[in-house]
Parts: structure tokens; sequence; C-alpha cells
């Protein structure tokens, strides 16, 4: 931050500090005492579920079921009605004034909240969700989730409906960036403590979609078909496991159908009473309730008994149709009053009741600063060939940067993850007045060109848009460095095609690559992309989509302000080929390939079985003894770091590891464990903990880690339970998937 923005900043916050302290001092003088609401549910120290119990005596039928539904489409179309207390975001619950409870307003927020334009407000672009699952941080989730709270609070709204959690079965599906990766303990973990920062801040919490929602194409008529045990080991145990930290108010179903054999059967993952009713419910003991994804409700009675709590946006099911359903006993009033009750106890639960938002101007800067330290533990090098980096500013004397809008901005993820960006696009197609449009392309501004020109001064930094390879490549080969900026515009709606990059940008790292030996790739992604270049380029970081503070981290790791930590969420492929699935399933179905977004029903209902089951990511990978391009867990620093005495029991292990570089840095230090043969997955190594350890150069440490019996466990179905199968167990230390230098051996008896 610069000396003058900052002293006006300082000005700023002492003028707003002298208002505040006369505005205080004058209402204490005249503000009426307000008189306690005495009413029972008002009273704070019972229970949420006390609470929420002694309100539904008080409630009409028709007050409990403006519960069950929201208002319809407010902001989300053009000619949607707007009704009385909602703020016009993505959905709204009709609130009891007479009962003094509030409306629930909820937003789009899974890096931040969407529509803000609209409302005259900012809202800050964090990076995306698989980026800062790169972090391998709890913190930093936490603080992701805090920033998203907080704004969420000052634009007054009460729930946030983001936090997916799906895996990433296949790296070419377009919501890849909103989720946390390819492990269902790291991103359980990761999207957990997202939750748990977005509750922090008394504001609703959302986990989503559940279950399966791992591809774009067709996800309104996908049937996902897969066994019980793998369900329970992979997508459902990281759903299991953030549910649990979290405790949110919301799970969302998803849109597609699912087949979970056995119990057998084929259902909306919005009407699956095996999903909802007995995993979500049951076994996972979730009392929150289960809302709708928007137009994924598909009846009313059925909906109703199989678990689904609330219809979004509308009321099609359970406005009108649910209340006759109630009246003629086809739906129990009980099944109505548990689902009015969940609503109601995650309300009390969260504070929103008793600390409702008050609304204020979001802080700008202290957003930015929180996305910027974010992205710097996030950022993934790849590759650094003969030390490239970090530049060093003293002597480097031309720099050239190349593509992607690097003078301008930095890319980011589309659909309902889609926020504003301050001041419009950076680099619009078509410009146009107010918020970002559905699905458009869209750099925010923060300039990677204007800050690797502060970090280097006395260097000769010039850009060329990387549209003309020959024009490139000629800028290249007469600079001293080339530093070629490539992106993957991922979105919800659409998969990619391939993991390989769009528009021939492939043909331009080549040639820029061929004209100057000292080149660097950055990437800005929402999922993994093949390189074929790799070998020819020294340097490769991967970016993301890094947020409004992302040419500010990226800088300074170009530059070695910052050693970068990140490690790989997910795996990168060489190519298509070596995927589960060569091609995204359904992708043959698609009546009109060039769209951008496929309308609902376009593509026909059609199988998908996730023939890989539980063996998602590098779990496929290691047990097909295919090698990819990069690993799971993978990431270079500017230090190096070695690995030593590792001692393993059932319940912990403890290992040590040692800075055997120069500098300060961090290292995510991973176990992972291979399990008996006899539970027929000893062909590939699970993560079972992991550990970020800073280290001073030349400084050791011994890192203790507890291990989870349930990450060691696997899917008993005749028990309907997680049980340890008796055997050997071989646990693993080390730097990522594919880098365990260390092992040991533990006994678990019968």
């Amino acid at each position: 931050m610069s000396v003058s923005l900052l002293s006006s900043r300082l000005v700023l916050c002492s003028a707003s500090a002298l208002l505040l302290i006369a505005a205080l001092s004058i209402s204490a003088q005249t503000a009426p005492v307000p008189r306690p609401d005495t009413r029972p549910w008002m009273n704070k120290s019972l229970s949420p579920d006390q609470r929420a119990d002694l309100v539904m005596k008080e409630m009409t039928l028709d007050e409990k079921m403006s519960f069950v539904h929201g208002t319809g489409w407010n902001g989300l179309r053009a000619d949607a009605v707007i009704p009385k207390g909602s703020l016009g975001g993505a959905g709204y619950v009709q609130g009891v004034e007479r009962l003094g409870i509030p409306g629930i307003n909820m937003a789009d927020s899974a890096v931040g909240i969407r529509l803000a334009a609209q409302g005259s407000h900012y809202a800050t672009l964090l990076p995306s969700v698989l980026g800062a699952a790169c972090s391998w941080d709890k913190d930093a989730l936490f603080l992701f989730g805090s920033v998203l709270g907080r704004e969420l609070r000052d634009m007054g709204y009460n729930m946030s409906i983001g936090g997916g959690v799906d895996l990433a079965r296949d790296p070419r599906n377009g919501r890849n960036f909103e989720y946390a990766g390819e492990d269902p303990v790291l991103a359980g973990t990761m999207v957990g403590s997202l939750a748990r920062g977005v509750q922090a801040n008394q504001v609703m919490g959302d986990i989503k979609h559940y279950a399966f929602n791992d591809q774009e194409t067709g996800r309104t008529t996908v049937n996902v078909i897969l066994d019980q045990r793998a369900a329970r080991e992979s997508d459902l145990l990281a759903f299991q496991i953030a549910i649990g930290m979290a405790q949110p108010a919301g799970v969302m179903c998803s849109y597609n159908r699912d087949t979970i054999t056995p119990p057998g059967g084929t259902d909306w993952s919005c009407e699956n009473d095996y999903l909802l009713n007995q995993v979500l419910k049951k076994d996972f003991d979730f009392k929150g309730f289960v809302l709708s994804d928007w137009g994924g409700t598909h009846s009313t009675v059925h909906a109703a008994l199989s678990g689904l709590d609330q219809e979004q946006p509308g009321s099609g099911f359970f406005g009108d149709p649910l209340k006759a359903a109630v009246q003629k006993n086809q739906v129990p009033m009980s099944r109505l009053d548990d689902a009015v009750h969940r609503v109601l106890r995650s309300m009390f639960a969260n504070g929103v009741i008793d600390n409702p938002p008050v609304t204020q101007v979001p802080d700008p800067f202290r957003g930015r600063d929180d996305a910027e330290h974010i992205a710097d533990e996030s950022i993934v090098l790849l590759k650094n060939s003969s030390q490239i980096l970090p530049l060093n500013p003293a002597s480097v004397q031309s720099i050239a940067l190349i593509g992607s809008h690097a003078d301008v901005g930095v890319l980011s993820g589309g659909g309902s993850a889609q926020v504003d960006a301050p001041g419009g696009n950076a680099a619009p197609t078509h410009p146009h007045p107010g918020g970002a449009f559905w699905m458009e392309t869209v750099y925010f501004p923060s300039s990677p060109l204007k800050e690797i020109g502060k970090r280097a001064p006395s260097a000769k930094v010039a850009f060329d848009p990387g549209t003309d390879p020959a024009a490139a490549a000629k800028l290249a080969a007469a600079s001293e460095i080339a530093i070629v900026f490539v992106n993957q515009p991922m979105s919800e709606g659409k998969d990619s095609p391939t993991i390989s990059l769009p528009d021939n940008q492939d043909a331009l790292v080549d040639a820029v690559a061929a004209a100057n030996p000292h080149t660097i790739v950055v990437i800005e992604n929402g999922a993994p992309v093949s390189m074929p270049w790799a070998d020819r380029v020294q340097g490769i970081i991967d970016a993301w989509y890094p947020g409004i503070g992302g040419a500010q981290s990226l800088a300074g790791i170009l530059f070695g302000d910052v050693n970068p930590s990140g490690r790989l969420a997910i795996t990168f492929a060489k190519s298509d080929d070596q995927l589960p699935h060569p091609q995204v399933p359904g992708v043959d179905l698609i009546k009109n390939p060039g769209a951008r977004h496929h309308a609902p029903g376009e593509i026909p209902l059609f199988d998908a079985p996730a023939t890989e089951g539980v063996r998602v990511g590098y779990k496929w990978f290691e047990s097909e003894k295919k090698d990819p391009l990069f690993p799971f867990g993978f990431g270079l620093s500017y230090t190096t770091y070695e690995y030593s005495g590792l001692n393993a029991s059932q319940h912990e292990v403890t290992f040590t590891v040692h800075n055997s570089g120069s500098r300060a840095g961090t290292e995510v230090a991973q176990i992972y464990a291979v399990l008996p043969a006899s539970t027929g997955e000893s062909t590939f190594k699970r993560l079972v903990a992991w550990d970020r350890v800073s280290l001073a150069p030349g400084e050791s440490k011994t890192v203790t880690l507890k291990l989870d019996p349930l990450y060691l466990s696997i899917f008993d179905v005749s028990k309907n339970s997680f049980v340890l199968a008796p055997g050997d167990y071989t646990i693993l230390a080390g730097s990522s998937s594919a880098e365990t230098p260390l092992s040991a051996t533990i006994h678990i008896a019968q």
C-alpha cells in the first residue's frame, strides 16, 4: 500500500471515529432504552431447539409454510418480483414479523458475494476455493469464510449459499474452482473450516451440492451410479467431515440423480431417501435444513417424505401443493413441523435472530489484504529449472509480459460464483454498465504488469497481448525474461471439453519458449490443464483464479518476497487419455456443442457410471500405474526440506522435518496410509494427516500428528458403519503423494 493511500485511509478512519463518538454521545442522551423482549423463545439461555419449539407453538399453518419455500427468483431474473424484505439476492424466505422472526436473505457466495453491484456494494473477490485448498491451511480457509461472513452481514444478508465440497472426479468440471479438490479428507477439512468462518460472523452457512454433482454436462439429467462403499468413502466422506466440523445451517441438495447400490433405486438428489434421511440426517446427525438447488425440486409428497425441507427458489411444489398434502395427511404434520423446526433452530443457533445484520459499507482494504494473504499460500510453484525464480530485481534488465490481459487484471470464475469487479470488467469483450453477465469472462483490476513493474523499477517491462504468437516471440527474444500468462476460463453451466488450454495458447507458449530460453509460464485456471510445453520452459507457476490481491501476491512470489508454500489439491494429468473417462460423460449427447450454457432438459436423461469408484484423483493414477504430469500434494519452494525419524502407532505419527536450504519456508508435511490387502484398497495410498511446518534456514522440527481412525477405516455395508480392518498398515510421510521417503508399519489387531 502506498504512503499516500495509507495516509488517506488513516485520515478517513480518524474522521469516521470522531463522527462515531459524536453520534454515540448524542444517541446516549436521546435514544430510549429498548424494552427487553420477554417472549419465551427470545430467552437466550434456552437451546436453539427449545426456542424453535416455543415459537412454533405460536405459528399458524400458513406461517409454517412460509419457511419451507422461497419467494421466487428475486434478483436473479430481470422480470422477477422482489418482495418486501428481500435484498434481491439469490433467494429469500419470508419471516414472521409478529413473532420477531426475520426473513432469510440468501446470497451466492462461493468466492465473494454475487450481485453486489446491483445494491451499489463492493464485494471482495477471494481466490478460487480450489486455489485456497492448495494452501492446506485450515486457518486460511477459516479466514476465507470470515471475509464472506462479515461482508454478507455488511450487506444485510444472513445466509451464505456457498460451501461446495463435491470431489473433483473429473478435472474438466466447470465448477471445480468452487470446490476443494479430489481428496475427501483434505476437501472436507478445508470446506468445513470455510463454513466455520462464515458462521463465526453470525451468518448461516451452507454446504453443497449434495451429492455427486461432479460435472456440469447434463447436470439436471445425469444419473451418477456407484456402489455404497465407494460413495461413503469418497464424496460422502468429504460431506461428513465438513458437516461435522461446521454444523452448517443448510445443506443444499444437487440437480443430478443418484443410484447408490445397494440399496439400489434411482432418484433425484433432492428426493433421495437414502442420501437425505438415512445418511445425512441419521448417520451424519445433521440438525440443519436441506434446501434444494435452484429449480432442483421435482415433487411434493415424495420430496417431503424423503427429507427435503425447503424448496428454492419458489413455491411450485412446497407452497400450496404441500399445504394441501399436509391437510390431506399425505404428508404428516410432524414432517412439516420437522422441516420448519430445522430452519428455525438454525436461525437461533447462528444468531441471526438475536443479532441481525446491521448494514454498513464493507471494508475493501481489509478484504483485499485478506485475499492477498490467502493467495500467498495458494499459488503453487510447479517448475523452477536452474533456479530461475525468484527473480532478482537488482539484476534483471528487461521482462516481457505476454497474454491473458496481464496488463490490466486477473481472471475470475463464472456462473453463480461470479463476483462483480469494482469499476467493471477490466478486459470486457463487450463493454456494458452494471454487474457481470451470466457466464461472462471477467478480469479483476489487479494488474500483474503494474505490480511486476513496482518490484523491478529499473527493468524495462513490456506487454504483448499474445494474440499473435510471432509478435509475442519477437518481444520475448528482445527481453531477458519472458513471462507468458495463459488462462482457462471456467464457469457453472458448462464443462471444459478437454484439459488442454483453449484458444491455441499452447502454440503461444511454444513460440515464446523457442525465442527465449528463460521463459516462465503463469497459469490462471479453474482446474488442471495439460502442458505439452512443460519441458521447454524454465518456470511454471499455477496462480489459479487468485482474487483481487492476485497480482500483488504473484509479484511477491516471482521476486521472492513470498516463498511459495502451495501444494496441489488435485492431480494434473498429462492428457485426457489418462483420466478415468477420456471424455466427459454425456458430452456426446449435447445438441449444441458450441453453446456456453446448456439449458435444463437440452440433454436427455443418461447414466454416468463412476467406474473409478473410491479411486478419485491420485488414487486412480497410482492404482492404474499411470504417471501424472504433477501429482497430488506436489509443490516447490525456494528452499529444500528433508524428512527423518518416522515413528507410528495406530493413534499418532511422529517425524522430523529439516530445512536444508538457505531461506525460511513452510513445508506441507503429508501422511498417507496403505491399507491391508484384505480391504481391496492396497493398490493405492490415502491421505490421513498433514501439517504446515514453518522453518528457518537450517532449522528442524519434530512433528506429531494424530491419526483419526475414520481416515484409516473402510465402510462396511453390512454394518452400515466405518470399521478398522485388521492387518498391517503402511504409514508414509513426505512432501506429496508421489514423494514419501519415510515409511513404517503398524498392526491393527482383530
